[in-house]
């Protein structure tokens, strides 16, 4: 119990102060005018509140990530708790504001745009293709759960609940921001944080106590710690889909010194949900042997329905169904609305679309994708999707770091997490089933190796700019 709490203590402090350093690197200036007011286009720029902003971020990117993310990663036992706390405050933090501000400063741009400004052409290709694909992946995969369960407990069946959450989908979409996110989302993002904090309470009344630290790996399989924790806990210590997301909100934001509230602020509520979930599942049955045995009759969804119906009662099990309905739902509706987004960027040289009408119609060939991709059995495809999303952070992390390099910034808050990250995903896919399936000493040692490259690539950058002058670099602010 005495490690949860100090977990949580820890997250509420790296928000109360290190975001605060984050955000007196990057150099906020409430002067400026941002996009919501210098493009108000009534579509996706528009001025929105904090508070609002705040949630409709944390629903965006949470769904049910930090809880059937941060259950699966309970199986490895309290060393959970470090990656969660360290990963979010040093990591996925600082990875989702810079994701937002940077787009911010360059008028709403969105995360592939930023990528190519900083990391080049062929990485904005790149980054495109695999963002696009990422989305559709996420919405296909966050609406054939929520199908399966409302077939389950109502007379709908599966096909007719695909239909109904997609026509959500298409309103949710192509409409103005403010007409159903902005209205809608706010209760959902409130639903998700008094779920969690339920569940909190509920854990401090539990005659089975929070385990307490140890480094010991508790996996029932005994997979290994690294890198595999931090590709299961994604949404709540860092994840790719974030800076996906952060441009949508970077869009409604009336000034700058609401981005720490906004991107920081939501990522650290969302790893304390994490830090809960995990808690919960590990202390609910007993240890990692009793919650591997939960997951294999009921999965993430089965672990949620029996510790909020046995904690919480009737109302526990009201908002299970709530939160594996609707949360993934509202985030599969913005995974889509950032890949509508992201093509219009794409297009934009390509075809007129000042229009309204014309953006929002992109978003129908998005729909329809991923509509197909949940008619068939795309499990092999979504076993990408954890190292895809990490090979995003990474990609964002990078970005940050050369911006602040070309900015003459303080860049090791955001290069130290990025080559972290840049050894997690390297050895994962030298590891992983769905990559080269190498032993695991070789994966680490050509993880280590994509590592060292990496950083002689970044320490020529820094070498490259430091012969640069402050007005030959002054463009890249």
């Amino acid at each position: 119990m005495i490690t949860f709490l100090a977990s949580i203590a820890l997250l509420i402090f790296g928000y109360i102060f290190y975001s605060k350093l984050v955000e007196k690197v990057f150099g906020i200036d409430d002067s400026k005018t941002t996009p919501a007011y210098a493009k108000k286009d009534g579509l996706d720029f528009m001025p929105m509140s904090w508070v609002k902003g705040s949630l409709i971020q944390l629903l965006n990117i949470a769904g049910l990530g930090p809880i059937f993310g941060a259950i699966m990663g309970a199986l490895y036992g309290p060393v959970a708790f470090i990656w969660i706390v360290v990963g979010a405050i040093f990591a996925g933090a600082v990875h989702d504001y810079f994701a937002g501000m940077m787009s911010l400063r360059r008028g709403g741009e969105q995360f592939p745009s930023i990528v190519g400004r900083y990391l080049g052409v062929t990485m904005k290709s790149i980054i495109n293709i695999v963002s696009i694909i990422l989305m559709i992946l996420v919405a296909a995969a966050f609406t054939a759960g929520p199908a399966q369960l409302l077939a389950s407990i109502t007379p709908i069946n599966f096909t007719v609940a695909i239909f109904i959450i997609f026509c959500y989908f298409v309103i949710a979409a192509m409409l103005p921001i403010n007409k159903v996110i902005g209205k809608v989302y706010p209760i959902f993002g409130a639903v998700l944080i008094f779920m969690a904090l339920a569940i909190g309470i509920g854990l401090l009344f539990q005659e089975q106590p929070v385990p307490n630290l140890t480094f010991e790996n508790l996996h029932p399989q005994e997979l290994p710690i690294w890198p595999l924790i931090m590709i299961t806990i994604s949404c709540g210590a860092i994840s790719g889909f974030h800076s996906t997301q952060s441009p949508i909100i970077a869009r409604t934001m009336k000034k700058e010194s609401d981005g720490r509230k906004v991107f920081y602020g939501a990522m650290i509520a969302e790893a304390i949900i994490a830090m809960i979930w995990a808690a919960a599942a590990m202390t609910f049955f007993g240890g990692t042997g009793g919650l591997q045995a939960a997951l294999a009759e009921g999965g993430p969804a089965g672990v949620v329905d029996l510790i909020a119906k046995s904690w919480l009662g009737t109302l526990g099990g009201i908002l299970a169904i709530i939160g594996v309905i609707i949360l993934p739902v509202t985030t599969g509706d913005t995974a889509l609305r950032s890949a509508r987004m992201m093509l219009v960027d794409l297009l934009r040289n390509l075809f007129k679309l000042e229009e309204k009408w014309k953006q929002s119609l992109l978003a129908i060939p998005v729909i329809i994708t991923t509509f197909a991709l949940t008619q068939i059995d795309y499990s092999f495809l979504w076993r990408y999707v954890g190292w895809t999303n990490q090979v995003v952070a990474t990609v964002m992390l990078w970005t940050a770091a050369i911006y602040l390099l070309q900015t003459k910034k303080f860049h090791w808050i955001c290069s130290l997490p990025a080559l972290f990250m840049t050894g997690v995903v390297g050895t994962y896919i030298f590891y992983a089933p769905e990559g080269f399936s190498l032993s695991y000493p070789l994966s680490v040692g050509i993880g280590i190796g994509v590592t060292i490259v990496v950083a002689i690539w970044f320490a020529l950058q820094v070498r490259k700019n430091n012969r640069i002058g402050p007005k030959e670099n002054s463009n890249a602010a």
